[in-house]
Formats: C-alpha cells, structure tokens, sequence
C-alpha cells in the first residue's frame, strides 16, 4: 500500500461519533461537555471551523506521535496539526451530516475527572428504518488553557486516535519520517482540495 493512499477515509462508527445532538448536561459537568456539544452542533450546521476549535489538536498531535511530537519543529507541528484538521474535517464532517436522518438523540453519563483529563460516555441511539441501534461511546476530553477540548473517542471501546495511529500515522513515518508523513497528508489533502471547509 502506498503512503497515500494509508490516508483513508474514517470508518463509519467514527463518523457517528460527532454525530448526534447533545442533551443538556447538569451545570457541574458544563464546562466538560460543552466542547462535545459545541462540536456536535457545529459540524450539523456546516460551521466546521468552529467545530475544529473544540477539538485539542496539540494534544492529538503528542497521542499519535508520542516522542516524536516533542522532538519535531514549531513548523512541523504546526502543519501536522492544520492538515489533520483539515483531513478529518474533510471526511468525516460530510458522512456525519449525512447519517444525522437515521440519528434520533444521546444521552450522557457524568463526566468522570482525574486532574486535568475527562471521559464522559455517551450513548447513541440511531432511529434507522430498518434496525434501531443503540451505541455506547466515551469521549476524552482534556482541559487546555481555560477551557476543555475534545481529544478523543472511544467507539465499542476502540479509541479513534488509537486506530489512526497504528494503522495510518506510525506507518507513514516510520517509512518517511516527517517528510514522508506530512507529504502523504499534503497529497491527500489536495486530493480533496475540492470538500471546503465553512
């Protein structure tokens, strides 16, 4: 398989992550699932750019990279960071707006907080005509700054970031380095030059 094309489209169950519409949570927890809701709501009403500054994208960065990200330039982070974005925007963004008429609503249990990093889990339900579906998932959310971010998703518990790492990330570097990684991002994103982000 070449570089490129290790650069695939996201399965569908992390398309359904950012799927569904967010219940109020108690004001305790606000602060923690506002970033998932902001999210949610963003990426339903096309205002992907504002859902992609909910997201830690510094700290998906050091998940997937490990020591790599610590060791890599300012310039370097920085275009990892803007192709990512812009590479899960491209692909999942349009598949979760197209499964939101089979989504009916979510549900959420209290986050759970250790220091600085969250989990709040979810559950889906999916009001498909043929099978209703109900899916559990875990959200990592991890404070940055003054606020939260969301970092990653657990669906069935297989994390989001997990996959894309072993199977995607740790691949392309390995075989190229830096330059052999952001060259297959680059590749793929201009291959989708023509999904604009709102």
């Amino acid at each position: 398989m070449n570089a490129t094309a290790r650069i695939r489209t996201l399965p569908f169950l992390v398309a359904l992550t950012f799927a569904v519409p967010a219940l109020a949570a108690p004001k305790a927890s606000e602060a923690i699932t506002k970033p998932v809701k902001t999210v949610v709501q963003s990426v339903r009403y096309e205002k992907d750019l504002k859902a992609l500054e909910n997201l830690g994208s510094d700290q998906q960065g050091l998940f997937l990279l490990g020591d790599e990200w610590t060791k890599a330039t300012d310039a370097q982070r920085k275009e990892f960071t803007q192709l990512f974005q812009n590479l899960f925007a491209k692909i999942a963004f349009p598949k979760v707006r197209e499964n939101f008429k089979n989504l009916d609503s979510i549900t959420y249990d209290e986050p759970q907080v250790t220091g600085d990093k969250a989990l709040v889990g979810s559950t889906i339900f999916i009001n498909h005509p043929l099978k209703k579906q109900e899916m559990k998932l875990k959200y990592a959310v991890e404070k940055v700054g003054g606020g939260w971010k969301v970092v990653d998703v657990s669906v069935l518990g297989d994390s989001m970031l997990t996959g894309i790492r072993d199977d995607q990330v740790r691949p392309l570097f390995k075989e190229g380095g830096w330059e052999g990684l952001l060259g297959a991002m680059r590749a793929k994103n201009n291959e989708l030059g023509s999904v604009k982000l709102k």
